[in-house]
C-alpha cells in the first residue's frame, strides 16, 4: 500500500533515474552571526553588549564592540554549517 509507482523517482533521483546527493542546506543562524574575510577567517560578534551597559567602563563596551575571531577550536564545524 506505501510503495511508490515504478515510473516516479525517488527523493535523490533525477528525471533519468541517476542518483545524486541532496543540496547542502546553510545554517541560516550561523550565517547571521558569523562574517568570512576576504582571507576566509570567520569573525564574530561579541557577548555582553546588549544590555546593562551602565555598570561596564567605557574601555570594556569598546573593546566589546569590535569583532572577535571564531575559536579554532570550533572553526572546521562553523565552516560546515555555513557550507565552505
Amino acid at each position: 500500500p506505501n510503495r511508490r509507482p515504478p515510473d516516479r523517482p525517488t527523493k535523490y533521483q533525477n528525471r533519468n533515474g541517476a542518483e545524486h546527493m541532496p543540496k547542502m542546506k546553510t545554517h541560516r543562524g550561523a550565517a547571521k552571526r558569523i562574517k568570512v574575510t576576504g582571507s576566509g577567517r570567520l569573525k564574530r560578534r561579541n557577548a555582553n553588549l546588549s544590555h546593562i551597559l551602565e555598570k561596564k567602563a567605557p574601555k570594556r563596551k569598546r573593546r566589546l564592540a569590535r569583532q572577535s575571531d571564531v575559536d579554532p577550536a570550533n572553526a572546521s564545524a562553523v565552516r560546515k554549517q555555513l557550507g565552505i
